[in-house]
């Protein structure tokens, strides 16, 4: 079984997930998403996967959500998609991927039903 993480070290979430993770011995595969963010249609695909909405998925804690006016309902699925691509920071995290399924590592056990 493939398992990938949208990793962020510096994210407790993410490093308690991660953790979860390798304590069961998986060794999934890190995307450090920060570095290298994901493109449009992969962020297409994991809200998919994950059953959300681009909204959903939003930070809505960043300073990026305030400043880029992501607060407006007005704002579209594909323009939120976009400033999450070029602002990556504003992805919740983290992501786990396993078997054509993602959850989202709040809390770290919640990533156990995709395994």
């Amino acid at each position: 079984m493939t398992v990938t993480i949208y990793h962020n070290p510096r994210c407790s979430k993410s490093r308690a997930t991660l953790e979860l993770l390798q304590a069961r011995g998986i060794e999934p595969d890190i995307v450090r998403y920060l570095e290298t963010p994901p493109d449009a249609a992969t962020l297409a695909d994991l809200l998919g996967k994950l059953d959300m909405t681009p909204r959903e998925l939003l930070r809505r804690g960043e300073s990026e959500y305030r400043d880029l006016g992501l607060d407006d309902p007005s704002v579209n699925d594909d323009a939120v998609i976009a400033a999450m691509v070029s602002h990556p920071k504003l992805i919740e995290r983290p992501i786990v991927i396993a078997n054509g399924k993602a959850a989202i590592g709040r809390p770290p056990e919640s990533v156990l039903e995709i395994l």
